[in-house]
């Protein structure tokens, strides 16, 4: 008898997948346009700010004002999309494409509950996820656990996606900081938003892959306790662009030959420099999220509730493809 290692037998499928997908040219590269110049440098010292030996690791968060309108709503719930302009300074905004300047929202919440008698947990975009509906199929069921959801479209994607840009393939290197950093502002608002404008006594952050990376930064920068709950998320994006399956799918020569404009480099020095540069997405840098007493029981019970509805979601999925 034979046994196989399924982790391994994934593992090896997906680097021939990936292999195949992106060295045949079927599919668009990320940094296509190279690095991002000074936008790059710019995004380095502007990430490196929210480390905790920086004077500016504790900045308060900036209050939005969304303006709401109801897309849907039954006897039980109700779900409202919001617009409000994003909260980077204007360094941030001057570099952000015009299409991610204003942010989009959806919020998923129980009609008749006080926000005082409920929770509410803001979702964030993994990597490639333009819409709302897969993070509110997810907040569906929470409803009954009186668990509100609100989702944040990331900046270069959905809506928020410049023109140029091919689906997730961001052009330039410094986007991904960028997408990053943004998201992490806006998170933070949109917390703020929550407990001083709705009133809500306990919320979350908690986000899929990118989005989980995303989330625990959030968490750890956030100035109160708030439930964080990274899932399937890497410590960093090192490991997907320079080990993982998008190293097939980045654009190393594109990279290479705009390093080349300043400075002959070698590939290999590249994806070194590529890493320095990943490095800063890192969550180990960042402090552990402030969570005490009652906010870790509940983000044990919401992790619970987390699991039991996206195993409820990969159910129903799979009886929909019957």
């Amino acid at each position: 008898m034979v046994s196989v290692n399924l982790g391994v037998l994934h593992y090896v499928l997906d680097h021939i997948y990936g292999a195949f997908l992106h060295r045949t040219k079927l599919s668009t590269p990320f940094f296509s346009r190279g690095w991002g110049g000074s936008k790059l440098d710019l995004l380095e010292r502007m990430v490196k700010q929210l480390f905790p030996e920086a004077a500016a690791q504790n900045w308060p968060p900036n209050l939005v004002q969304p303006i709401w309108k109801t897309v849907w709503e039954t006897k039980n719930a109700r779900l409202r999309e919001g617009v409000f302009r994003t909260p980077c300074d204007e360094q941030l905004i001057n570099a952000l494409p015009p299409e991610s300047h204003n942010a989009r929202v959806a919020f998923l919440a129980p009609k008749f509950v006080r926000p005082q008698k409920m929770a509410c947990v803001v979702h964030l975009a993994g990597t490639g996820d333009h819409t709302f509906e897969r993070r509110l199929w997810l907040g569906g069921p929470l409803l009954k656990q009186n668990i509100a959801t609100m989702v944040l479209e990331s900046p270069f994607y959905g809506h928020r996606r410049p023109g140029l840009q091919r689906g997730a393939k961001l052009l330039c290197v410094s986007d991904l900081l960028l997408l990053g950093r943004a998201t992490i502002e806006e998170a933070r608002s949109l917390l703020h938003w929550l407990e001083v404008e709705a009133g809500f006594g306990k919320m979350g952050i908690c986000g899929l892959s990118m989005g989980g990376v995303h989330a625990a930064m959030v968490g750890s920068l956030h100035p109160t306790p708030i439930a964080t709950l990274p899932f399937l998320a890497p410590h960093s994006a090192v490991g997907a662009f320079c080990e993982g399956i998008l190293k097939y799918a980045t654009a190393w020569e594109a990279l290479r030959e705009d390093a080349a404009q300043k400075a002959g480099m070698t590939l290999e020095e590249v994806r070194e420099r590529l890493r320095s540069v990943l490095s800063l997405t890192d969550v180990t840098r960042f402090q552990f999220p402030k969570i005490l007493g009652l906010s870790y029981l509940w983000l044990l019970q919401m992790m619970a509730i987390f699991l039991d509805t996206l195993s409820w979601s990969f159910k129903e999925h799979g009886q929909a493809q019957k």
